[in-house]
């Protein structure tokens, strides 16, 4: 069957999250992109996305079902795993929690003239509510969690601060992890911040400019198309 200019458009946008999240390099990304926008079949459409999972709830490969192959799944992949930590202490001295690990159910951490790093945006969680607690004396703990993840953040700052100050806003993912931080911070302060990644920063990057030098080929195309319309 013929593909219409709006298919080739939701698999062009399924390349672009793809390529945003990382599951495609730059270099392919642009291969399958200039093949999505020269197809002209649905058989020539449906390869290019069928490793894929889908675009939100708006495109999504033939056959594949989009709430089980859109981002509901991958939150869903992070819940539920054995818990690889349940606290974390700091005594002139500091702890960390970072990278690909599993936060327990409820998670203690406790810093007393020393500091702690807590970081959620690539960690695993042990239940779908999870209770964060920080104690802090003469101390500080930093927690850092992506602008998608439901974060609910209630303590008290005595000579100190308990608070959040985001860098990254963000709309909470209603399929994500609850996370309610909650504690103390006596001369001392307790951090919480949305930001994302490194890594997740720069693959947006890729995909924005990817975005611009498809929109450039594209009036590129148009302006062809018009000269010969001229002529």
């Amino acid at each position: 069957m013929r593909a219409s200019d709006a298919e080739r458009e939701r698999i062009a946008e399924t390349l672009r999250e793809a390529v945003a999240e990382g599951r495609l390099d730059m270099e392919e990304f642009e291969q399958r992109l200039d093949a999505a926008y020269k197809a002209r079949t649905h058989g020539e459409l449906e390869p290019l996305v069928r490793d894929l999972p889908a675009s939100g709830a708006h495109a999504h490969p033939a056959g594949q079902d989009p709430v089980a192959t859109g981002s509901e799944l991958r939150w869903a992949d992070r819940i539920g795993k054995p818990a690889t930590s349940s606290g974390g202490f700091a005594l002139w001295g500091g702890f960390g929690r970072r990278g690909n690990w599993t936060v327990g159910r409820k998670f203690t951490g406790f810093a007393m003239w020393g500091g702690g790093d807590i970081d959620l945006r690539e960690a695993n969680f042990e239940d779908r509510e999870v209770v964060i607690r920080c104690f802090t004396i003469m101390g500080g703990i930093h927690v850092t969690v992506p602008p998608e993840l439901n974060v609910e953040v209630r303590g008290i700052g005595i000579m100190g601060g308990f608070g959040e100050n985001s860098k990254d806003e963000g709309v909470p993912s209603p399929d994500s992890p609850r996370v309610r931080i909650t504690g103390f911070a006596l001369m001392g302060g307790v951090g919480v911040e949305r930001k994302r990644s490194k890594a997740e920063r720069q693959r947006l990057k890729e995909a924005e400019r990817a975005r611009s030098r498809e929109l450039g080929r594209e009036r590129g195309r148009l302006e062809k198309g018009e000269g010969r319309d001229g002529f």
